[in-house]
């Protein structure tokens, strides 16, 4: 059985190893992602999002298979990007950071579970308008997040995370408003 809570201080390890994981497959070629070891995600990345309470994770059978951070902090690389929906006001805004999947996982529908969980948070929490960023060269991110509504809204070359040259695509959907998405 799955399901998706809030994270606790004894899942942080599972999800170390998560990303330790992905970074593994990226160094091997496997994956391409744009994340750096050492660099992000680290067990810092979610050790701060477990304390500002915003760190959730999809569980199976009493083991991690995904992780991600829901707030309503939109980095400062938002500014600059073209939304479609600019007006929205921040309260009305709901972000979806650093979204992992065990790579173990990969392909069971763990990353459509929780973005679908994400858009009823966000609803829950008032907030019809949902953001979310990934790198360009994360075309796998790219395409699930396409197949489930979210609009491009630009890409925005900067640092992002202490990571260099990033090509960040800024993602973009509203919930619940009768706009066509």
């Amino acid at each position: 059985m799955q399901i998706i809570r809030k994270a606790v201080l004894e899942d942080i390890p599972q999800i170390a190893a998560i990303y330790d994981r992905i970074l593994t497959e990226e160094e091997n070629g496997r994956a391409d992602i744009g994340w750096i070891r050492g660099v992000y995600p680290t067990e810092r990345t979610a050790l701060d999002s477990l304390n500002a309470g915003t760190l959730f994770v999809l569980e199976q059978e009493g083991v991690i298979a995904a992780a991600a951070k829901i707030d309503q902090n939109q980095v400062p690389e938002y500014s600059v990007a073209p939304w479609r929906f600019p007006d929205f006001a921040p309260e009305q805004v709901m972000v979806l950071h650093t979204l992992v999947v065990d790579p173990a996982q990969s392909g069971r529908g763990c990353g459509t579970q929780f973005v679908r969980f994400y858009e009823q948070y966000a609803l829950d929490h008032g907030c019809p308008c949902l953001r979310m960023d990934t790198n360009a060269r994360n075309t796998a991110a790219r395409k699930l997040y396409a197949r489930l509504g979210y609009w491009e809204a630009g890409i925005v070359p900067c640092n992002f995370n202490g990571i260099p040259g990033v090509q960040l695509v800024c993602l973009e959907k509203v919930l619940g408003l009768g706009v066509k998405e």
